[in-house]
């Protein structure tokens, strides 16, 4: 599995490239294991700019060939941009899940309970 080490993750399979301490808005979308799990995504629904979302809360969708899966925020925050390339085109999600396939950014207020990249790796078994 890729796994950045620069990024931070959650159990429920998003990433956040954030850093302790910084004070700029972080990028955030899901990792390639929950990219690869749900297959082909097809439909991407997003929190929109300017809405408060709060760490664990459901905050989005991603519909799938195979299903449909709530999107969680992994940190308290307001978003200040959505990926809309994403949205347009829910492919990049699966092609670059760490790049281009980012899904929105947020001031963050709270970020507790996020996993470095090798506690992530031991909780999907890679």
């Amino acid at each position: 599995m890729n796994l950045p080490d620069n990024l931070l993750y959650t159990p429920e399979h998003e990433w956040v490239d954030w850093a302790p301490g910084t004070q700029d808005p972080v990028a955030i979308g899901i990792t390639s294991y929950a990219a690869e799990s749900l297959g082909d995504i097809v439909f991407v629904q997003l929190p929109a700019v300017g809405d408060r979302v709060k760490s664990g809360d459901v905050c989005g969708e991603l519909e799938s060939t195979k299903s449909v899966s709530d999107l969680y925020a992994p940190v308290s925050g307001e978003v200040v941009e959505v990926n809309t390339a994403a949205v347009d085109d829910p492919s990049l999600i699966n092609n670059d899940p760490y790049g281009g396939g980012w899904l929105f950014k947020v001031a963050v207020e709270d970020a507790s309970g996020l996993l470095t990249a090798a506690k992530y790796a031991e909780l999907t078994g890679d």
